[in-house]
């Protein structure tokens, strides 16, 4: 059966796709989690701390549709990039597991009970809830570009040969750390937004500015890593990019440096890191001059920037061995079968304008400032 598109092209659509919901999870979700891991520092007084929750009360349980999305799209479209990495990161998937439990039982705990030592108790439980995520997810980027240790048999099944421990090198660290600062500039700036006028949003501000100049410094650092660090793979020899989905035919091998050579083939994507530091900087200022939406904006741009930095610079590898470098997953090699992915693309065209269309209408029915005051008179709050 013919279909009216062809399997290289639907390939990079699925490349693409996955990317729109990482990033969608970063902007939407991010910025729940950097409110989170803002929780202890900016609020003081249980009423303040109630009223920063209350910000991200209306949208974090719709926000996290993106990140079921994103896992179900690596699933259904890259079986073989999904069996080797959810194995091969078991604990560190755990350990995310477990943090972002601890979000939705802090929400609904946390004010069952008067006691000060049980409110604060989940205080940093939703702190634990919102940083370990951001920071766990950035070493999992870190690890990917470093190359992950893993093999694949002559059955291809995946031998995982790396430890826990082994995950945090200096490299996967500094993601870690630009990951987790880029995402406590994002909930700066919506707690510049959402917190009323007051000591919670002027201490936001503080620490946002203090964020959006860290992650400025961190993303340079990585770029520099990245270019000079010897980091890199390349696929060598001809690619057949409508061949079967096999692991083995990647032909790849590691070459220090080679995450710039997209970057150099195809100038037009310098636009990315560009946005990534330009996109911080704006957040820096706005939330400096106290322009609450165009902080906001800068901090959306610079995480779509940072982001689509890493896959622009990976492309076509999506999970590069570095212990057997022809054993890495492609975009080429890894990928469901044409029909699948034609049939989850017509899928996506239906769905995907709906879950953007009610998530704009939430967002603004929800929309408006939180205040202190608001707590004695809705009982609906937190």
């Amino acid at each position: 059966m013919d279909l009216p598109l062809d399997y290289p092209t639907l390939r990079v659509i699925w490349w693409g796709l996955m990317g729109v919901l990482l990033i969608g999870f970063a902007i939407t979700d991010g910025f729940d989690l950097g409110v989170a891991s803002l929780l202890p520092f900016v609020a003081r007084g249980d009423g303040e701390r109630r009223m920063v929750i209350n910000t991200i009360a209306p949208t974090w349980e719709g926000n996290q549709v993106w990140f079921i999305l994103g896992g179900g799209a690596i699933f259904a479209a890259w079986p073989f990039v999904y069996a080797v990495s959810f194995s091969g990161f078991y604990l560190a998937m755990f350990a995310v597991l477990a943090a972002l439990i601890l979000r939705p039982v802090g929400f609904k705990y946390r004010s069952k009970r008067p006691s000060r030592a049980w409110r604060s108790g989940w205080d940093w439980a939703l702190f634990v809830g919102g940083f370990a995520p951001a920071l766990v997810f950035g070493v999992a980027v870190g690890n990917v570009l470093q190359g992950v240790p893993f093999r694949l048999d002559a059955d291809m099944r995946a031998v995982y040969e790396g430890t826990f421990l082994g995950l945090f090198t200096p490299f996967s660290l500094l993601c870690g750390l630009l990951s987790a600062a880029m995402l406590v500039t994002h909930g700066a700036a919506w707690l510049t937004m959402k917190a009323e006028i007051g000591p919670v949003r002027d201490r936001a501000r503080a620490i946002g500015q203090v964020a959006a100049l860290a992650a400025i410094v961190l993303f340079a650092g990585g770029y520099a890593f990245a270019a000079f660090g010897g980091l890199g793979f390349r696929v060598e020899g001809a690619v057949d990019m409508a061949g079967p989905s096999n692991p083995l035919r990647a032909g790849a091998v590691a070459a220090p440096g080679a995450w710039m050579d997209n970057f150099a083939a195809h100038p037009w994507m310098w636009t990315a890191p560009a946005l990534g530091f330009l996109g911080a900087l704006a957040a820096f200022l706005g939330i400096r001059a106290g322009r609450e939406a165009p902080a906001f904006l800068g901090s959306s741009v610079s995480t779509l920037g940072i982001i689509s930095t890493v896959g622009l610079a990976m492309f076509p590898f999506i999970l590069p061995s570095n212990i057997d470098p022809k054993s890495s997953l492609t975009v080429w090699n890894s990928s469901s079968s044409h029909m699948t992915l034609f049939i989850m693309l017509v899928v996506t065209v239906v769905f995907l304008p709906i879950v953007l269309a009610y998530t704009a209408w939430a967002f603004k029915v929800m929309w408006g400032r939180a205040s202190v005051g608001e707590l004695t008179v809705n009982p609906d709050l937190y």
